[in-house]
């Protein structure tokens, strides 16, 4: 049943290895751009405000793929842009990484607003008092313990971010599900043996993630 697998004509670990890619680097930028997002949202700053709700109640509710072919015929093909790469390859991973991280970005900033909003409101106001600024109170005080608060649902949102990445096959990254889909093709006879080893190959990514990190939330808990 497996015999297509030892002809070494499928790199599967090398697909799988090109998923792990894409889901660390969007993963890093979308904490990144989730944080700056969540900042904006409690500024004192309307316009700030503004902008960042509307970015995230319009991205949010924009398909992925829309999003991932969006860049690459927007950004690419249109525009020019190719974020440094020189190879269709290069090009498409990077303008992929882009695309989730502007779509994950929103879900990190989400889960990061709820975690402010469980820091006592106490604190920020004795920082004011001492003269700190909102930066740093956000920074130094509040964004500290939100994000302790929230490690758990964070760790849905990567789990989330590591299933999405199979999108990215629609503009050629050659990812796990870009395999799967040629192995399909050319493996009808293994139809069921090729689905079980790519789901196998998800749950082995993303299970050991979720546990890892729903015990780190149990360690790190603020205690109220």
């Amino acid at each position: 049943m497996f015999d297509f697998l030892d002809s070494g004509q499928y790199d599967l670990l090398g697909a799988f290895w090109v998923t792990v890619q894409l889901t660390l680097y969007s993963a890093a930028g979308s904490l990144v751009w989730g944080t700056v997002l969540a900042g904006m949202r409690v500024s004192p700053v309307p316009v700030m405000r503004g902008f960042a709700a509307a970015y995230v109640n319009v991205v949010r509710n924009i398909p992925l793929t829309v999003l991932i072919i969006g860049s690459s015929l927007g950004l690419n093909q249109t525009l020019g842009i190719t974020l440094g790469g020189s190879t269709f390859k290069d090009i498409g991973f990077r303008l992929a990484v882009l695309g989730f991280t502007a779509y994950t970005g929103t879900f990190v900033c989400e889960a990061l607003r709820s975690g402010i909003n469980t820091v006592p409101v106490g604190q920020a106001e004795a920082s004011r008092a001492l003269g700190l600024s909102f930066v740093q109170t956000l920074t130094l005080i509040v964004l500290p313990q939100a994000f302790r608060a929230v490690i758990a649902p964070l760790a849905n949102v990567l789990i989330a971010l590591t299933k999405n990445t199979t999108v990215a096959a629609a503009i050629g990254v050659a990812e796990a599900s870009l395999l799967m889909k040629e192995m399909v093709e050319n493996e009808p006879q293994a139809l069921f043996a090729v689905f079980g080893i790519f789901a196998l190959g998800f749950v082995l990514l993303t299970l050991p993630t979720g546990l890892l990190l729903g015990w780190v939330a149990k360690r790190v808990a603020v205690k109220r």
